[in-house]
């Protein structure tokens, strides 16, 4: 059984107004009056236009255009998995939990599937998210079926978790709008590797919010990774308590159009917030990260440094905004974007951003674009290194460059070897 045919937002409205009695949740009046909220704002601004500043460097008409049908029913059957970086894992199939796939057994803390516990999440699910601004958060919020629910309690140490997306190509375009929901308490500790993969014309549109309190650290690794004809929107909502860190580090190498956009917030002083990462793109892709950064607080930390390289006729954008309150005072904050071109034809966007009204502030904020250097390249050469190991070198060690901000083992192997691939199949292609 499969919906019916969704053809831009006007589709997708439809979609709603046919399921709303049947999603899951639907019996909680709480959450439909969510869901009915989100829904009258998506059909008051259905997909954002590059006439939204925010979107002026991503056209999404190719996603607002398309027509996508979305199962209904669980995807059965024996699933390829992605090599396992952790021990433990949640596994979704079309943004389904499939328990059967996750291994899950002896945490000591409360993770699995959003669908199955809604009750428990009522006080946090839709805090952070902002349907009446953000057109893909409404989205989402109308249509989401599942997500990883994850609450670890004060003081635990939850190890190391593997988040893994998986679509599967049903012969025809599809959709799927995962919500998870992360809470850290108190003095928790969390290492959360995220791998997103998959194949077929869909359109992945996952919502994350995330609580981290008191002297809380989650460090999320993300690993965007699907084929071509993929469309990844997400966004990323963060909220950072007094002495707590919320450490990002993204990898985004595969799908057609790529939207990373997070937003975090530091609530309390000495609040930390690293938002780094590493995105490439090669002929006909298009790959976005987008900032915003909120210092609310005194005496915190932020720090962003993403790398872009752009191969073939494809396309960049890093937009990142930094809000200093007048409450922030000592805030240290840094941004920076460096992009490496690798075709005539590559375009970047950068747009780094400073919003500032404390007085007693250290902020700084660049962006550098260029091609390979020819010194270093002619350096390589006169050493017998052949051109094109000698390009793979410089890449390579541009991109990894990147990496060694990230402190823990396992995750920075899976994102070292998840740059390497990328680059492996650029090479392959050539």
């Amino acid at each position: 059984m499969t919906a019916p045919v969704a053809t831009g937002a006007a589709g997708f409205l439809a979609r709603y107004e046919g399921l709303k009695d049947h999603l899951p949740g639907a019996r909680k009046p709480w959450l439909n009056q969510l869901r009915a909220d989100a829904a009258v704002h998506f059909a008051a601004r259905g997909f954002p236009t590059r006439r939204v500043e925010q979107w002026k460097y991503t056209d999404l008409a190719p996603v607002a255009q398309a027509s996508f049908a979305e199962p209904l029913t669980m995807v059965e059957g024996a699933i390829a998995l992605p090599v396992p970086n952790a021990e433990n894992r949640a596994v979704f199939v079309d943004g389904r939990f499939r328990p059967d796939l996750s291994t899950l057994d002896g945490l000591a803390f409360r993770v699995g599937g959003l669908a199955q516990g809604l009750a428990d999440a009522e006080p946090w699910l839709g805090a952070l998210a902002k349907p009446g601004t953000e057109p893909l958060a409404a989205l989402n919020t109308m249509l989401f079926e599942d997500g990883l629910f994850l609450d670890l309690p004060e003081g635990v140490d939850g190890g190391l978790l593997e988040l893994v997306s998986i679509a599967v190509d049903p012969g025809r375009p599809f959709a799927f709008h995962p919500r998870h929901l992360f809470r850290l308490g108190a003095g928790a500790k969390l290492t959360l590797i995220e791998t997103a993969t998959g194949r077929g014309h869909c359109l992945h549109n996952p919502v994350f919010e995330i609580d981290v309190a008191e002297n809380a650290t989650l460090t999320h690794g993300r690993m965007l990774q699907e084929e071509a004809t993929v469309f990844h929107l997400s966004t990323i909502y963060a909220t950072v308590a007094a002495g707590g860190t919320y450490d990002n580090f993204t990898v985004a190498a595969g799908p057609r159009l790529t939207r990373n956009e997070i937003h975090a917030a530091l609530t309390g002083p000495k609040a930390a917030c690293h938002m780094n990462g590493a995105q490439m793109a090669s002929d006909g892709q298009h790959v976005d990260t987008t900032t915003a950064l909120d210092h609310a607080a005194p005496d915190c930390a932020s720090r962003q440094t993403y790398k872009t390289v752009l191969a073939g006729r494809s396309r960049g954008v890093f937009q990142g905004k930094i809000h200093v309150h007048r409450v922030a005072q000592r805030t240290d904050g840094y941004q920076m974007n460096q992009a490496l071109l690798l075709s005539d034809e590559a375009e970047i966007d950068s747009k780094p951003q400073l919003e500032i009204y404390a007085d007693d502030v250290k902020c700084s904020h660049g962006a550098t674009v260029g091609a390979l250097d020819a010194d270093s390249l002619f350096y390589l050469r006169t050493r017998g290194i052949p051109e094109s190991q000698a390009k793979a070198m410089l890449v390579e060690a541009f991109l990894h460059e990147a990496v060694e901000t990230v402190t823990d083992d396992t995750l920075r192997t899976a994102l070292t070897r998840a740059l390497d691939n990328w680059w492996a199949r650029q090479e392959a292609s050539a």
